[in-house]
């Protein structure tokens, strides 16, 4: 009964944590001039609205996944340059901040009077820092790409763009590395500062973190 609780309960996290980062993206983008995707209904807190098959699958297999993307319009945007940065790192930024608020609530939660509810908190702090550091990572189609294009100059991020091409399917094949050859390539590259995060948001907590969250 446990083992079902725990996954209705990591399947509610992950479902919330995609929904948060999506609906970011989307009210940023609509405060800066672009109502795309209010008016695709995407701006809404609806998870099935958000909501990628393969890629809350992948969370299970992997550790990382991600959400349907909220279409966007720079062409809506006064400076869409600049803008297209803000509302690429509005997702990170939005499980960044759930994460603080995660981390705040495994502080105050005494694991040896409540260890379920400890062990569920601390998974849905390392969903959120995984999801915001993972989608940090400066390749197409991750966010982190349109930051990063974002803080140089409009012809050093066209010529960026040239390898959005392809980047996707490099993605695509460690994620299956990863899947059938146990590699663990991308584990190995976010491990170091993953656990940096969530032993920042968590402070004095972080060994009984680490207990729960093997992957650390």
């Amino acid at each position: 009964m446990e083992s079902l609780q725990f996954y209705l309960f990591f399947t509610v996290i992950i479902l919330f944590s995609l929904t948060v980062h999506e609906y970011s993206h989307g009210r940023v983008a609509y405060i800066l001039g672009d109502n795309t995707a209010k008016r695709l209904g995407r701006l809404t807190f609806n998870p099935i609205k958000h909501l990628d098959f393969f890629g809350v699958i992948c969370f299970y297999f992997l550790g990382f996944g991600w959400a349907k993307p909220v279409p966007v319009n720079g062409r809506n945007f006064e400076n869409p340059h600049r803008d297209m940065m803000y509302v690429a790192a509005a997702g990170p930024a939005s499980n960044l901040i759930l994460a603080l608020i995660f981390g705040f609530l495994v502080r105050v939660t005494p694991p040896e009077q409540n260890l379920f509810l400890f062990a569920m908190l601390c998974y849905a702090l390392y969903i959120n820092v995984a999801l915001a550091i993972f989608n940090l990572l400066p390749i197409f189609p991750l966010d982190g790409a349109s930051v990063l294009k974002g803080l140089v100059s409009p012809k050093m991020a066209a010529k960026l763009a040239v390898f959005d091409h392809y980047t996707g399917f490099v993605l695509l094949g460690i994620f299956l590395l990863d899947y059938f050859a146990q590699t663990g390539i991308i584990l190995g590259i976010l491990r170091l500062p993953m656990g940096f995060m969530v032993e920042f948001f968590t402070q004095e907590a972080f060994p009984y973190v680490k207990q729960i969250i093997r992957f650390l």
